[in-house]
């Protein structure tokens, strides 16, 4: 059930960053997605976009990847952070994709979470930006977001994205994610957000006192 609330908030974060898709994470495809997304954990979007450029002239599908040297990969993606277990993980998955899927990516959440490295929130971002079946990203400032603005009471990420489900049209799912991203990178921030500069401030269940 959207609530008339909800939908206020919507109206405003429409107004001011626009009703058009977009991912921050530069692809071509759903097989580079997926391996952006992953390498994307605990990194930021500017940095992975930097490495996968280069990474995706040597393995431009889940075929070359697959096929790769281990220590090969972790030099290419040393940057992102965490490269020993990601190398490791975008290899396998890599050739989970080959072998079960003859190099593409799959469509169902049950599939997308078996591969290796693959958790329910890289599985939407593939599912909604690849697909465009309706799904909901919880990341860092989403999870922030929606508890500061009343939409979830939650701390766990799944049970955040069945709240959202709940509290948002299907046609914001996506949507959600990108708004509060930008809103969170330029405003409401985890530790010194911009209270005073907020357009949302008359929702937030944690505003400060200006």
């Amino acid at each position: 059930m959207v609530t008339e609330r909800t939908k206020k908030i919507l109206t405003i974060l429409d107004g001011q960053y626009g009703t058009e898709m977009y991912c921050f994470l530069e692809y071509k495809n759903a097989y580079e997605l997926l391996i952006a997304t992953i390498l994307s954990a605990q990194c930021t979007d500017k940095r992975v976009n930097l490495v996968t450029r280069h990474l995706f002239k040597h393995y431009p599908d889940a075929f070359a990847l697959s096929k790769a040297d281990l220590k090969e990969v972790e030099e290419e993606i040393h940057e992102v952070g965490f490269f020993h277990n990601k190398a490791a993980n975008i290899i396998k998955c890599a050739q989970m994709l080959t072998e079960r899927y003859g190099g593409e990516v799959p469509a169902t959440m049950e599939e997308l979470t078996a591969l290796p490295g693959v958790g329910r929130k890289t599985a939407n971002v593939i599912l909604g930006n690849v697909y465009h079946i309706p799904s909901i990203v919880v990341d860092t400032h989403v999870k922030r977001i929606s508890k500061r603005l009343g939409l979830t009471g939650n701390t766990e990420p799944e049970k955040i994205e069945h709240d959202l489900e709940k509290a948002l049209p299907r046609d914001h799912w996506i949507l959600w994610n990108l708004h509060i991203i930008t809103f969170g990178r330029e405003i409401c921030s985890a530790q010194r957000p911009k209270c005073g500069e907020c357009f949302l401030k008359e929702y937030c269940k944690e505003k400060k006192p200006d």
